[in-house]
């Protein structure tokens, strides 16, 4: 193993950051006043070797805080988020040595008292397999937009290496949303191809099959869905219309449930294609069609449940049914949609809090709108009793939110998830399904 020399760099303003070398790095690595904070970008800090390293990841308890967030106008309230407090000890490493030190400069402006810089990553620590680092489980699944951009060029990331593909610019009802702008190559998916607008409820086995084929998708396909997020507006008449990368979420969980092998997410959607700089087009991309799905449809049946399988859930000691919503459609405030009249909760289940509203997952995202960082999402959810050794169910109004919460667990590997599909829309059209209002008593 390479052991770097601990030593000090400047600031354009002069002021000394100490650095600290790998065999430092190694002794303090599990000391609760230190804290790690990795400034790459959130794929990177996934699993993707961005910068072709031999081994992607980030260091064991590492905070993401991405050197693009520090641009934000509120970069300050979202290190407080995470909990990074000026009486801890930093170290933050990324890619390049100048952002790094820029971004420990910033944080050393605010207060933080000891601060230290990393600088090896790429040298040292990736190289060294006997040195640790973590990933999310199935990050491949979880795309950055320069690996799209690759694989569009013919120059496939390693990890996304497939010859067929099918990119999706999902929308619900909102052809508009496509022709306005969109990823080269991608065609148009409309929600309602998946789902049906009677109860939201995914398709039926023979409508979702031969929805799957007319947008040229089979069994073997690697599809990549993305959407755009348009700041969704609850006094809109429709305002899923405008909650394009939530929708595009909902469609990777049916085509996940449908048994296509390859099913992978955009992370960040449109916005994160557009941050980096790629050209959108307005130039249609018309399907073609398979001739067949090629398999039997709903290869993966355990991953979506219906009301009976929910009710067991309720009742088993080892099962969660999660309700993935806002606090105020939990506690009976609002329905949270326009089309549904009843209020309140499905007794038993436990509050998942999706955000602000039922357009929205702010708990579930970052600022621009990549997954948020995945030990805090498994953190929040174990603090509450959600834990991956149980049968966990995800559910929300009609399915989206709870999509989304879904496919987090996921990503992460947990064994036994699924999303409730019928959600609060079909429990509380059922005069006899109990329910709940009012904040829940412990």
């Amino acid at each position: 193993m390479t052991l770097t020399k601990k030593n000090s760099t400047k600031t354009a303003n002069q002021k000394t950051i100490p650095e600290i070398s790998t065999s430092d790095l190694l002794d303090r690595l599990n000391q609760a006043d230190l804290t790690l904070v990795d400034i790459r970008p959130v794929d990177a800090y996934n699993g993707w070797p961005l910068q072709n390293e031999p081994r992607g990841g980030h260091l064991p308890t590492a905070r993401n805080l991405p050197a693009k967030w520090f641009g934000y106008l509120d970069w300050v309230e979202i290190v407080q988020n995470k909990r990074i407090t000026p009486d801890q000890s930093i170290v933050l490493y990324g890619y390049d040595a100048r952002e790094t030190e820029k971004v420990a400069d910033l944080f050393r402006r605010i207060g933080f008292g000891e601060i230290m810089v990393y600088h090896h990553f790429l040298t040292d620590w990736s190289p060294n397999s006997s040195l640790p680092l973590k990933k999310l489980k199935r990050y491949q699944n979880l795309i950055p937009a320069a690996a799209l951009k690759a694989l569009l060029n013919g120059n496939p990331h390693p990890g996304l290496d497939t010859a067929t593909y099918v990119v999706c610019h999902a929308h619900y009802q909102n052809p508009d949303d496509y022709s306005l702008g969109h990823i080269p190559g991608a065609i148009a998916l409309d929600t309602l191809a998946l789902e049906s607008p009677e109860t939201w409820n995914r398709r039926g086995l023979d409508e979702l099959q031969e929805a799957l084929r007319r947008h040229g998708i089979t069994v073997d396909s690697t599809v990549i869905l993305y959407g755009r997020f348009s700041s969704p507006n609850f006094a809109d008449p429709f305002p899923g219309s405008s909650a394009g990368h939530l929708g595009a979420i909902r469609c990777a969980a049916i085509l996940l449930y449908a048994g296509v092998k390859d099913v992978r997410v955009l992370n960040g959607g449109l916005q994160a294609w557009e941050d980096a700089g790629y050209e959108l087009t307005k130039a249609e991309t018309i399907p073609s069609a398979a001739a067949s799905f090629g398999a039997s449809i709903a290869g993966r049946s355990e991953l979506f449940i219906d009301v009976p399988q929910a009710k067991e859930l309720l009742a088993a000691e080892d099962g969660a049914l999660v309700s993935v919503r806002s606090w105020p459609e939990f506690i009976g405030e609002t329905s949270g949609y326009h089309y549904i009249e009843k209020r309140g909760r499905i007794p038993g289940a436990i509050f998942g809090n999706c955000g602000s509203d039922a357009y929205h997952m702010e708990n579930y995202r970052n600022p621009d709108h990549t997954t948020r960082e995945y030990p805090e999402i498994a953190q929040i959810w174990q603090e509450a009793g959600i834990t991956p050794d149980k049968r966990v169910a995800f559910y929300c109004g009609t399915g989206w939110r709870g999509s989304e919460a879904f496919l987090n667990a996921w990503l992460m590997g947990w064994p036994n998830v699924a999303v409730f599909d019928g959600g609060w829309f079909e429990w509380s059209s059922d005069p006899e399904n109990p329910i709940e209002t009012g904040i829940p008593v412990e």
